[in-house]
């Protein structure tokens, strides 16, 4: 049997809450704008829901066939499967949080997404505030989850500097 950390079991929580979350803010989204690219409202101020169908990855790259659709949905499945088993031995709460979010951002956008409609659907649009992308709860997950495995890691960095024999102070 597969032995998995305490936190491994709250990555992989974190990971479904995700997929969840953006499942369900897709089908919304799709229910309220439609499924027609350009669909647009205004929330509040800058802040719009934009449906966008990207067929491409972040920011649109390697758009446009049917073969990156499928190198993107398998790069993606690799990327889950690793994820997953790094997660089984998260030590830090950092650490399982970035991976499970990472985890559940690239199941719902790549997998999912790419499977079920051939792109992905983002609909979170602040480009009034010279942002020029639009995204999704998903691409939020990576974005956050990566940022966390840094700080992770900057953190465990700057403590071995700061304690360079490894003892307790």
């Amino acid at each position: 049997m597969l032995k998995i950390t305490r936190l491994g079991w709250t990555a992989y929580a974190i990971a479904i809450i995700t997929v969840v979350l953006d499942q369900i803010s897709k089908a919304w989204i799709l229910s309220t704008l439609g499924t027609a690219p350009g669909a647009s409202q205004q929330v509040t101020g800058p802040f719009y829901l934009t449906l966008v169908h990207n067929f491409g990855m972040s920011f649109g790259l390697f758009r446009g066939s049917e073969l990156s659709r499928w190198l993107l949905t398998i790069f993606s499945a690799v990327v889950v499967v690793g994820l997953a088993i790094w997660a089984r031995k998260a030590a830090k709460p950092l650490m399982a949080a970035g991976i499970g979010l990472i985890i559940g951002g690239a199941f719902g956008n790549n997998l999912i997404d790419r499977i079920r409609y051939g792109y992905v659907v983002d609909f979170i649009d602040v480009s009034r505030i010279h942002f020029p992308w639009v995204f999704n709860v998903a691409d939020s997950g990576i974005t956050v989850g990566v940022c966390l495995l840094l700080l992770d890691s900057f953190l465990s960095e700057e403590k071995k500097l700061a304690n360079p024999d490894g003892h307790g102070l």
